[in-house]
């Protein structure tokens, strides 16, 4: 393989990483990097999707023990089968419309400008959600994910449907909609890359299936290094993550979203970056 395809692969894996399970967006991030890359095309898109999988591995390892109690207890034990429960219907509203729409989401929205705008928008959401998040009398009504009801798993399942526009950010909408909607910065969290799972490993294998004709053995190395990149800065992502909202807020989140989308924006604008659609 090429060493400048590789270094590409390992970069994009690794912006993968360290943005899948952050309030940025990593689809936006990946979108913005291959345009600077100059690593773009119909063959990337599949390439964007694929090493997921990696980032969604390293939750797997992260919350080995957790997972090995819900399948040894799913034939048997209540508690495990209604977690799965919850887990399944938060993954259906992205499955149904991602099915339906993703062909013109990938035509229309998968492009600098839009990604900066989403970018923009979510980073104001976060801060009007915590600002109500952590008035002084507010008070989470679900702490752990186990408290949760199906209802609250289908509003998160709502919400991570918006994630479907680029830029918005899967994690994101997962994380600050829970919070919204009662959920624990814990629960919302750790609810969030539970459901990871599903959805990764759903939108890698129905990407590379539909989207097969693209690819051929020869795209294996790069496939790899991009996975092996993504699993990696996921895990220390993951582990940081879970430490850093045991004392913190997300509003650095926003206003990282709100300057990064303004700087591209402008930079597109004046055409002092030339962002590749």
């Amino acid at each position: 393989m090429d060493i400048l395809l590789a270094v590409k692969a390992i970069i994009m894996g690794l912006v993968e990483g360290f943005t899948e399970f952050l309030p940025i967006s990593s689809t936006g991030h990946l979108i913005l990097a291959g345009s600077l890359l100059n690593f773009t095309g119909e063959k990337v898109k599949v390439f964007e999707i694929a090493i997921q999988a990696g980032a969604m591995l390293a939750v797997i390892w992260e919350y080995r023990q957790r997972i090995g109690a819900v399948l040894a207890g799913l034939g048997s034990d209540p508690k495990q089968q209604q977690f799965v429960l919850k887990l399944i219907v938060a993954f259906m509203p992205a499955a149904v419309l991602g099915f339906l729409f993703n062909k013109a989401i990938k035509a229309e929205l998968f492009a600098p400008v839009p990604v900066a705008t989403a970018f923009i928008v979510g980073g104001l959401v976060i801060l009007w959600v915590e600002r109500r998040h952590t008035g002084k009398d507010r008070v989470a009504r679900v702490e752990t994910v186990d408290e949760m009801s199906t209802l609250d798993a289908l509003k998160v399942g709502i919400a991570q449907a918006f994630a479907l526009i680029p830029g918005t950010s899967r994690s994101g909408a997962t994380i600050i909609g829970g919070m919204l909607f009662g959920l624990s910065r814990k629960a919302a969290t750790e609810f969030s890359f539970f459901l990871a799972i599903p959805t990764l490993l759903s939108a890698t294998v129905y990407s590379v299936v539909k989207e097969r004709h693209l690819l051929s053995m020869a795209d294996l190395p790069m496939f790899g290094l991009g996975g092996l990149a993504a699993f990696a800065s996921a895990f220390l992502c993951v582990r940081w993550l879970l430490r850093y909202i045991s004392t913190h807020d997300f509003t650095i989140f926003a206003w990282y979203r709100i300057v990064f989308g303004i700087v591209v924006l402008v930079t597109a604008h004046f055409n002092l970056v030339t962002w590749a659609e």
